[in-house]
C-alpha cells in the first residue's frame, strides 16, 4: 500500500550490531498489478494444434500441465526445459515493429500475441537470446524475451494500472529512508542517493523529505504529482515495463526514472540500489546462494535498463 513503508522497501534494523536488511525477493515484489510472465510461447495460433509445435510442451493458454513425478524425481524438483526444437531465430518487418520469427515462423507471447518489438535493435537482441539457446530453451536466460512478453501482454493493454502502481513507490522511495548508524553506512548512502535526490529536485521540482529509520514520512502532494507526471510521459509500453522492473529491483522510482533518462548508467543504478547489501556483505561477509540470486536479480535490471534505451 502506499502509505505502508514496510510493504514498499526494506526494512533496517537501527541497531548497529543487528542491522539487517529484508531480502528484496519479498521487498521488492511488484503490488499485483504487473504480471510476471511464468512461460514463453511462440508459434502462430493455428486451428490445428498438430500443425503447433509449441503446443506439446505449453499446452493450451490457460492450461495447467500436468505434472511428471518421474521427471521431477530425475530433475530433483527442477522443472523439465523444453527442447530447442528451432534451428534460426530471425527478424521479419512489420506494421508496427519488427517481428521474431522462428524457423521463419512468428514468435508469440504466453498470451499468444505476436512476439513484435520496437525497433531492430531490440528485436536483434532478442534473437540473440533465442540463438544462445543450447539444447534447451532455458527462460531464465531470457531476460529481454521475458520482459517484452511482460510490455506486450501486461502492460500494453494496462498503461494506467502499471503507472498507478509506479505512483505508488513516489511516496516510499528507498532514498527517502536512511540510517541513522553505523556512520560508514550513513556516508555510503549519503554518497549514492544524495545526487539521485538532487537531480530529482532539479529535473522534476520533486522535492523528497528525508526519514531516518523506517517511520513514514509523508511526501508533499507537489512531489508526488510531479513524480507521477513523469511517469505518465512514459508512453512506449516497453520503456514503461522497463521503469517497473527497475524500480520494483530496488525498490526505487528515482533510481528507476535516472537510469530511465541516463543520469545514472545500469551499473550505477544497480550499485544506489544495493548500498545496504554491499555494506552487509563487507561486514558480514558474503553469502553464495544470497550472490546468486542477486546476480540473476542484476542481469534483469540491466536487461530493464537495455530494453529502455533499445527501445
Amino acid at each position: 500500500m502506499p502509505n505502508d513503508p514496510v510493504n514498499a522497501r526494506r526494512q533496517i534494523d537501527a541497531s548497529p550490531a543487528k542491522r539487517l536488511v529484508v531480502s528484496r525477493l519479498s521487498a521488492g515484489k511488484p503490488r499485483g498489478t504487473f504480471p510476471k510472465p511464468a512461460s514463453i510461447a511462440y508459434g502462430p495460433a493455428m486451428t490445428d494444434p498438430k500443425d503447433d509445435v509449441a503446443r506439446d510442451w505449453l499446452g493450451e493458454p490457460g492450461e495447467t500441465p500436468r505434472p511428471d513425478p518421474r521427471a521431477a524425481a530425475r530433475g530433483h524438483g527442477k522443472p523439465v526445459l523444453p527442447k530447442r526444437f528451432y534451428e534460426q531465430a530471425g527478424v521479419d518487418a512489420v506494421e508496427g515493429g519488427f517481428r521474431l520469427t522462428l524457423d521463419g515462423r512468428p514468435a508469440r507471447t504466453p498470451a499468444r500475441h505476436l512476439l513484435v518489438l520496437p525497433t531492430r535493435a531490440l528485436a536483434e537482441r532478442v534473437v540473440a537470446e533465442w540463438q544462445g539457446q543450447v539444447g534447451v530453451i532455458d527462460p531464465s536466460r531470457m531476460p529481454l524475451t521475458r520482459l517484452a512478453n511482460s510490455a506486450i501482454d501486461g502492460v500494453a493493454d494496462r498503461r494506467e494500472a502499471v503507472a498507478d502502481d509506479l505512483g505508488a513507490y513516489a511516496g516510499t522511495d528507498l532514498v527517502a529512508y536512511r540510517a541513522g548508524d553505523p556512520p560508514r553506512l550513513v556516508a555510503a548512502q549519503s554518497a549514492a542517493w544524495d545526487p539521485i535526490v538532487d537531480w530529482a529536485r532539479d529535473a522534476f521540482g520533486a522535492r523528497l523529505i528525508l526519514s531516518e529509520g523506517v517511520m513514514h514520512v509523508e511526501q508533499p502532494d507537489a512531489t508526488l504529482a510531479a513524480l507521477r507526471a513523469e511517469i505518465g510521459k512514459v508512453e512506449s509500453p516497453f520503456r514503461l515495463a522497463a521503469l517497473h522492473t527497475m524500480t520494483t529491483l530496488t525498490g526505487s522510482l528515482l533510481i528507476a526514472l535516472a537510469v530511465l533518462h541516463g543520469r545514472l548508467t545500469p551499473q550505477e543504478g544497480w550499485a544506489a540500489g544495493h548500498v545496504d547489501e554491499t555494506f552487509q556483505a563487507s561486514v558480514w561477509g558474503g553469502d553464495s546462494e544470497a550472490e546468486a540470486r542477486l546476480m540473476a536479480r542484476k542481469a534483469e535490471f540491466e536487461a530493464a535498463a537495455e530494453t529502455a534505451f533499445l527501445a
